[in-house]
């Protein structure tokens, strides 16, 4: 007779095999979404809609039709276990492949299953423990699904060449050097882990600046091979986490816990405006609120020296105050009457060496206040002011000719 009735009839009985698992598999899903989100909506704990969201039963369900094929096979074709693991007909053979296939199936989807749960585990750690932005879990959640994947294919290898898995294992020794080279990436990113962690280098929310990787925003995930970081103009920098270990980098953490900003920026004046302050200028700052003591204590100050004996023939020396000195202690006290700088900071108001560019006055301080925008705006004003009150103290800013200038000497000189 010829095979082709035989093989007719197993892919018959194969196919109507396949439609009753696919409707027993899609029964089983509904029976089980129904049930399990009924559970889970009669709970307050969230945990358990973490484990819905990523799909742990759903995946689980995937072995109802591989398991019915695996047990049902043999019944369908009239073969007995013992005649397939014997394998002598070609119909034997097709029984024993789909088997196989079955258990393979089964395997995969336990590993997906627990791959899913592993998921649903770092977003329950996330959502429920504090310790999530300093301390992440999902780099040795996600070394251990490779462990698992790479398990399972060890596994379903051995199920399809009808090995056991040790002699795959056995073998592995001699691929040693391979599996480091291939892994390499893995095994310097699961020591970097191991470091950012125990050092606290970095956390989830963190501010990091990586010039280098043109990386500067807020990291929003800590992964094991890679760290993103979304920068301020909303693009999303990916970065190697080893790179962390091997590359400098500037974290912004400590600035905004210590509840302080710091300016650090210098006004150049002119250096022919700089001069010894007459009478009347004495006179009309003394009256400015901010340097009423200061004045004062300078006027003392300076009739104590001239009430000094010199020797006849002997020029005296001039003790006089100057407008640039009156600026800086001015500027002191205006930086210690501002409601957004910080007082408990060093403030420090410095003389730097004059330069061809003028004389620089640099200020140093911190405002209490670290959000960019408003740190933006509390040092805009507090220069917009000192700028604008220069005048009042016979000063001028520095600030390089522009055409402008030239074309009014041209015309000068025209003229």
């Amino acid at each position: 007779m010829s095979m082709l009735p035989e093989w007719a009839n197993a892919l018959g009985l194969t196919v109507a095999l396949v439609l009753l698992a696919t409707v027993a598999y899609r029964f089983t899903l509904r029976m089980i979404r129904g049930v399990i989100r009924r559970a889970a909506a009669g709970t307050k704990a969230t945990w358990d809609d973490r484990i819905i969201e990523r799909r742990v039963f759903a995946r689980l369900v995937n072995m109802v039709p591989a398991v019915m094929l695996y047990y049902g096979i043999g019944p369908a074709l009239g073969l007995t276990g013992a005649e397939i693991e014997a394998a002598s007909s070609s119909l034997e053979v097709f029984a024993l492949l789909v088997q196989r296939l079955a258990l393979s199936v089964i395997v995969l989807s336990a590993v997906l299953s627990a791959n899913a749960l592993l998921d649903a585990i770092n977003d329950i750690y996330q959502e429920n423990f504090s310790e999530a932005k300093s301390r992440p879990i999902k780099g040795y959640l996600q070394v251990v699904g490779i462990a698992i994947y790479i398990g399972a294919g060890v596994v379903v290898v051995s199920i399809l060449a009808d090995r056991s898995p040790i002699v795959f294992l056995s073998g592995l020794g001699a691929l040693t050097a391979v599996l480091m080279l291939v892994f390499r990436d893995t095994i310097l990113s699961l020591v970097a882990s191991l470091q950012i962690m125990s050092n606290d280098m970095i956390r989830i929310g963190d501010w990091v600046e990586m010039p280098q990787a043109n990386a500067d925003g807020d990291v929003i995930d800590i992964a094991l091979h890679i760290v993103k970081v979304q920068n301020w103009d909303k693009t999303i920098s990916t970065i190697p986490t080893h790179k962390f270990i091997s590359e400098s980098f500037k974290n912004w953490r400590g600035m905004s816990e210590s509840g302080g900003r710091r300016i650090k920026r210098s006004l150049h004046l002119d250096l022919s405006s700089v001069h010894f302050l007459t009478d009347d200028e004495v006179e009309h700052l003394a009256r400015y609120e901010l340097l009423q003591s200061y004045m004062e204590s300078k006027q003392e100050s300076l009739v104590e020296h001239r009430g000094r004996v010199v020797p006849d023939g002997v020029i005296p020396e001039p003790k006089r105050l100057t407008n640039v000195g009156t600026f800086r202690a001015y500027i002191v006290k205006y930086l210690e009457a501002h409601p957004h700088v910080h007082g408990k900071m060093t403030l420090l108001v410095r003389q730097l060496a004059p330069t061809p560019k003028g004389l620089p006055i640099e200020i140093y301080c911190f405002t209490n206040d670290t959000a960019w925008a408003t740190y933006e705006g509390i040092q805009a004003d507090i220069f917009d002011h000192l700028i604008s009150i220069l005048p009042e103290f016979g000063l001028k800013a520095f600030q390089e000719p522009a055409g402008s200038d030239f074309s009014s000497v041209i015309a000068e000189t025209d003229r």
